[in-house]
């Protein structure tokens, strides 16, 4: 179906309307959103998406609609697992809970102008070659079986070589100054690491793009399919990251649905491109009959993965002890950290995430309190030194008592 150049204007304009509106209304004044603010508006973005969908299955068909639909859901789930790499470039540059909107919203504007440049290449590309399939679909196999191999990524990501290049390159001032990307430090005008922060989130996106472009032209080879569900599945994402952010460490198998999801993906490109071969090289450049997943399939395969993955994550001991570690962990590093937050209700709320994370660790019982003493013993110090933190600031009138014990 041909997409009138009029829509596509409409589109990209509201597009455009939307990301203006998150900036001018929520991310120009520095803020910790709250968890009711970062629940409507990601709800509100959320029905957006859905609302267009029926929109192109009234206009488009229901072909049109399924490609969409089964497009929109793979990229949420694979921005969902980008989340887990901004929240550990972020921590890793100790970025101040105020800022991190803006570094997110940067980041999403950054990987939609990213992706888009992917797309409009991705999409002629397919038009003039029918060979681009193969390697499309190579792509997502060998991507699939990388996400296997780092079931650990958290601290790996913050060490990807984009991090390492802009550490090289660009030389910064060691404090932030509010968002600002320049400050003056000794009389001289410096870089802060906000704009180190912008790099790593930036050149991270590109290498996002590399793996979803791929996985949503294997679902569909529309542009303004690709384009639409890839823009809307990244509208936001800087509400969920507040809404889920302690909650991400709990998703441990996504991981592995992601990865059964691109390897299914790259099958149907391969498969595809079988069906339209005309390399020299392959039956003699004819096309070969093969099996070819419809898009029902696709979308039904894809929603059961994730909903698999989701609930075993949810219903795993193993998990939420994980989590409880890992966002404990966390946790007191920002409680710790001066320049994380000035806002004195975000330290009282980390406190209190706290008392919640180390309450759920004793409830999981011995097994799983000597696999915080085995795997993250600097957790403990961690949980001690915040503790000690939190009495002396009682101590000083600076923060409501509440209690944190010793030892876990």
């Amino acid at each position: 179906m041909d997409v009138p150049t009029w829509v596509w204007g409409i589109t990209m304009a509201s597009i455009v309307g939307l990301l203006a509106f998150d900036f001018f209304f929520h991310v120009r004044k520095a803020h910790v959103p709250t968890l009711k603010e970062a629940s409507i508006w990601s709800a509100i973005y959320v029905g957006l998406a859905l609302v267009f969908g029926l929109l192109v299955l009234v206009f488009g068909g229901t072909t049109m609609g399924g490609e969409y639909f089964a497009g929109y859901i793979t990229e949420k789930a694979l921005s969902v697992d980008n989340l887990f790499v901004f929240l550990v470039i972020m921590g890793s540059f100790r970025v101040p809970r105020e800022d991190q909107q803006k570094v997110l919203l940067f980041g999403i504007v950054f990987a939609l102008i990213a992706r888009s440049a992917f797309i409009f290449v991705g999409a002629a590309l397919i038009n003039q070659f029918a060979w681009i399939f193969y390697l499309f679909g190579l792509i997502l196999l060998l991507t699939a079986g990388n996400m296997l191999k780092h079931d650990e990524g958290g601290e790996e990501g913050a060490d990807n070589f984009i991090v390492k290049l802009a550490r090289r390159f660009l030389h910064t001032s060691d404090h932030y100054d509010g968002d600002k990307l320049f400050t003056m430090e000794n009389g001289k005008k410096v870089m802060t690491p906000m704009l180190l922060v912008m790099v790593a989130i930036g050149g991270t996106d590109i290498l996002f793009a590399l793996d979803s472009i791929p996985a949503i032209f294997g679902l569909t080879q529309s542009a303004f399919i690709v384009f639409t569900a890839t823009a809307f599945s990244l509208m936001g994402l800087r509400q969920l990251f507040f809404l889920i952010d302690g909650l991400l460490d709990r998703l441990i198998y996504l991981s592995y649905g992601l990865s059964a999801i691109l390897a299914f993906i790259g099958v149907k490109l391969i498969l595809h491109a079988l069906h339209e071969n005309n390399v020299p090289l392959i039956n003699d450049g004819e096309h070969v009959k093969v099996f070819e997943i419809t898009t029902g399939l696709s979308l039904t395969v894809i929603i059961g993965v994730l909903a698999v993955t989701v609930v075993a994550s949810l219903v795993s001991k193993k998990g939420k002890a994980i989590t409880a570690i890992n966002n404990a962990r966390r946790h007191a590093q920002a409680y710790l950290d001066a320049e994380y937050t000035q806002d004195p209700a975000e330290r009282q709320r980390i406190y209190q995430a706290l008392l919640r994370e180390r309450a759920q660790i004793i409830a999981l019982g011995d097994k799983y309190r000597e696999l915080v003493r085995e795997e993250r013993p600097d957790a403990l110090t961690l949980l001690t030194q915040a503790r000690e933190s939190h009495d002396t600031a009682v101590a000083a009138g600076r923060e409501r008592p509440q209690s944190l014990d010793d030892h876990v």
